[in-house]
């Protein structure tokens, strides 16, 4: 097929500015290997329904061609282990090579969850010192491993929060959401079947317990609610906010997003937290990216223990196996859980051991830090002590021509990824700074610096940061047009053989 797209610009130093996709590098016939001819008719056992009646829609390239594409296409990645990845609410932290090293430990990588629970006895052990360090820094009465990533958490905990109150004949639709929630947040209350209702933050964007008063009725199953917020704040009347629900015989879920900032440090049992949802890639270190594996623990009140989804590990005497509640929800993952995951997020707890909320206490100082190298130059989104990440508003610049996307993408130029932008919707031109406990405070100085040189540049109005990034590989792209007209196949415009 025509391959229209420009071909192969190198430089001295072999870094390429334009790859084709692997589809453009195909040619009828190419190889990545070869075998040798076999006597056996393969397909000869095969009922015909069973049988292709044309070759798979692949790229035909050989084995050099695809090591190389590959190769130079991970030579674009940004990642932790190249640079400080400010994303606000994404907790990018570094992963410590430890937990890929116990991860990768043959007896724990090849274990199969099917296996007799006798042939497994360290695997199911593991998942249950899991479980106990979870539910045990989190103060609270029980918990499930299974959930795949943070919204299949969220997921979870509603299908929950169904099971209680239908099991006390109650039939509630409505869930309550802050304005500044995750987008996550609603998106789960419609795909559970409930409605959603808005409730609109206060002024310095915390919950506000006369709106929640008034949103309030026998309709109310729940009310879902970031801590700390979206806007990197400590929502300090979350007690008060659970008694209002509990009177109401409503619950309080507790989406853990931000946890990193209260990790060994603050009691959801205390805040009257009845379900909460811990991603453990991100506080507990396990990867980012790549289409996952995830994970989310989802702990529970006692009111919602009964109700929690199985296999749990659990303890008999001198023996660990898999076990569920009576009133289980039922399975809502394979197996355990994405069990190497796991492995890596009890490792990492393991190697703070007590010293675990030094955590919070770090990530705490290094958005504060962010906070004070740059209140100077960029409005601070509420006046309220940073937790796990610094958020600003556009206002400082908006009047000198320029956007926050021109302060993102011109980050690109300077060697950083930019942070989370337009992000919560409640702060206009919003951007997201979250530092991490694993960023030293040089370099979290360092990018406040360039910030810093960027607005300058803002208020001097340098047009010419609005064609910036130069030197990325793909610098400005039409996104509303990717967003209307999205090419997700390589094929839609064209015939794709075999079908």
């Amino acid at each position: 097929m025509e391959n229209n797209r420009p071909q192969l610009a190198v430089t001295r130093n072999g870094q390429i500015f334009e790859e084709p996709l692997i589809f453009e590098r195909s040619h009828p016939g190419r190889v990545g290997s070869s075998l040798p001819a076999d006597d056996a008719d393969l397909a000869l056992d095969l009922p015909p329904e069973m049988l292709r009646d044309a070759a798979l829609a692949l790229p035909e390239v050989s084995e050099p061609d695809v090591i190389r594409h590959f190769t130079r296409l991970s030579t674009w990645n940004y990642g932790i282990d190249l640079n400080f990845y400010p994303l606000g609410s994404c907790t990018m932290k570094y992963n410590p090579r430890i937990n890929e090293e116990m991860a990768s430990l043959p007896h724990l990588r090849d274990a199969h969850p099917s296996m007799p629970e006798a042939f497994i006895q360290p695997q199911i052990k593991l998942v249950y010192e899991l479980q106990q360090k979870l539910a045990a820094v989190t103060d609270m009465a029980g918990i499930t491993l299974q959930p795949a990533a943070g919204a299949h958490g969220e997921l979870t905990g509603l299908f929950l929060i169904q099971a209680y109150h239908r099991d006390r004949g109650d039939t509630r639709k409505v869930v309550v959401v802050p304005d500044s929630a995750h987008g996550t947040n609603p998106a789960t209350c419609a795909l559970a079947g409930y409605e959603v209702r808005e409730l609109k933050s206060g002024p310095e964007g915390m919950l506000d317990l006369e709106a929640l008063k008034a949103a309030l009725d026998s309709n109310v199953a729940a009310l879902m609610i970031t801590n700390p917020n979206t806007l990197g704040v400590f929502e300090s009347q979350i007690k008060e906010a659970a008694d209002l629900l509990h009177a109401n015989g409503s619950l309080l879920y507790m989406d853990g997003a931000n946890f990193n900032a209260i990790v060994g440090k603050a009691s959801l049992g205390k805040m009257g937290v009845d379900v909460c949802h811990l991603n453990l890639h991100k506080t507990f270190s396990t990867p980012h990216g790549g289409g996952g594996p995830g994970a989310a623990a989802v702990v529970v009140s006692e009111k919602l223990v009964d109700f929690l989804p199985g296999p749990l590990a659990a303890k008999e005497g001198d023996r660990f196996v898999w076990s569920a509640p009576k009133k289980s929800i039922g399975r809502v993952k394979s197996g355990p859980g994405h069990f190497g995951v796991l492995v890596r997020a009890l490792t990492y707890i393991l190697t703070y051991g007590s010293d675990l909320k030094r955590v919070a206490e770090h990530a705490t100082l290094n958005a504060n830090i962010v906070r004070e190298e740059l209140k100077d130059v960029l409005r601070l989104a509420s006046s309220g002590d940073s937790m796990h990440e610094a958020v600003f508003s556009d206002a400082s610049f908006k009047k000198t021509g320029f956007d926050t996307m021109t302060l993102a993408k011109a980050l690109i130029d300077y060697g950083y990824h930019p942070p989370t932008v337009y992000f919560p919707l409640i702060v206009s031109g919003s951007i997201m700074i979250e530092p991490t406990e694993t960023e030293s405070p040089e370099s979290v100085v360092h990018f406040a610096a360039v910030v810093k040189d960027i607005v300058r540049r803002m208020n001097e109005g340098d047009e010419s940061l609005k064609s910036l990034p130069r030197r990325a590989p793909v610098t400005r792209v039409d996104e509303v047009g990717a967003a209307r007209n999205p090419i997700l196949n390589y094929f839609t415009n064209e015939k794709q053989p075999g079908v």
